[in-house]
């Protein structure tokens, strides 16, 4: 057994006990508990990131998880489940190219140099396009 707290002090208190398997069943329970309210709020943002589905679509398949949440995110990871990857992955790549990763100017400094060290440019062409870079209009 163990023993969780000691109430009352250090003369005459109660002590609780708690044994070992319940501590690990309720961390269990509680593990459980945080994963389906994941699946629950991944399942809701799917409903909303849906082009496919029209305005009442979408109301309903709220309405059905919010109201019968077990058998409505069931339901819709049975019906829909296949595509939430999909739809993920088409809303990263959208939000990728409106927010594309740019190079830094050392990093592209760097590429230039590497570039010049090799001889894949010539002098003149370095110095101008490094000039570009340092100026803050492109490379």
């Amino acid at each position: 057994m163990v023993v969780i707290g000691v109430y009352g002090g250090f003369s005459g208190g109660i002590q609780m006990s708690y044994p070992l398997l319940d501590v690990f069943l309720t961390m269990t329970w509680f593990f459980l508990w945080v994963l389906w309210i994941y699946l629950l709020i991944r399942v809701i943002a799917d409903i909303f990131r849906s082009r496919d589905l029209g305005g009442w679509g979408k109301a309903g398949w709220l309405g059905f998880v919010i109201i019968l949440p077990f058998l409505g995110v069931f339901g819709y990871l049975i019906a829909r489940g296949g595509d939430m990857a999909d739809r993920e992955g088409r809303q990263a790549q959208e939000y990728s190219s409106l927010h594309g990763q740019q190079d830094s100017r050392a990093d592209t400094l760097a590429k230039l140099a590497d570039l010049h060290d090799r001889g894949a440019i010539s002098d003149a062409d370095y110095q101008r396009s490094k000039d570009k870079v340092l100026s803050g209009t492109g490379a």
